[in-house]
């Protein structure tokens, strides 16, 4: 989140840099809720539910694949493209503050072993 606002913010001569580092960006993310639903669905500590699923893997990779798109449109659709980043850029930031309320309430609530 904090690298995805600091491409956007930096000055910039011209939109294909930005673009080729919000599509790595964004290639990523999506890699990476890959890994994190193999480790939710392989995991044996619980059994996941929607909620889980919805905020850790189904989420986050809508969010990476707007940015990727958008990424991708930014050459010959700049004004939509930001549009789409900044969708995305909201979309991660609720997530955040949903998974880091989740995880505090998991730790208060939880049995002490």
């Amino acid at each position: 989140m904090l690298l995805l606002s600091a491409i956007v913010s930096a000055p910039w001569h011209g939109i294909a840099a930005v673009a080729v580092l919000l599509g790595l960006l964004g290639l990523s993310g999506i890699t990476y809720s890959f890994i994190v639903a193999r480790r939710l669905r392989t995991q044996t500590e619980y059994k996941p539910v929607l909620e889980d699923w919805l905020f850790n893997a189904v989420m986050p990779f809508i969010a990476y694949s707007t940015l990727t798109v958008s990424a991708a449109a930014a050459s010959s659709y700049a004004h939509e493209a930001f549009f789409g980043i900044g969708a995305a850029s909201l979309l991660l930031l609720f997530i955040g503050i949903h998974n880091a309320w989740d995880a505090v309430a998991y730790h208060l609530f939880s049995k002490k072993h």
